[in-house]
C-alpha cells in the first residue's frame, strides 16, 4: 500500500480498513511507542546520573568540612 493510500484512509468512514493498513498503522504505532520509551529511559536514566554527582559532591565537601574543622 502506498503512503498515499495511508494518508487518505480515515478510520469511520463507513469503510473497514484493510488487514494492511491495520498492519502498517500497528507497526507505526510500535516503533513510536519504542521511541518514547527509550527517549523517557534515556532522559530518567541522565537525570540519576546527575543526581549521584550531585550527592557525591555534597557529600565529599560535607567530609571535607568535618576533616579540615
Amino acid at each position: 500500500m502506498s503512503e498515499k493510500e495511508m494518508k487518505s484512509y480515515r478510520f469511520g468512514m463507513g469503510q473497514e480498513p484493510t488487514d494492511e493498513m491495520l498492519e502498517q498503522v500497528m507497526k507505526e504505532v510500535a516503533q513510536e511507542a519504542r521511541e518514547s520509551s527509550k527517549k523517557a529511559a534515556d532522559a530518567h536514566f541522565e537525570q540519576m546520573r546527575r543526581n549521584i554527582a550531585q550527592n557525591r559532591a555534597s557529600r565529599s565537601a560535607r567530609i571535607n568540612s568535618i576533616i579540615n574543622g
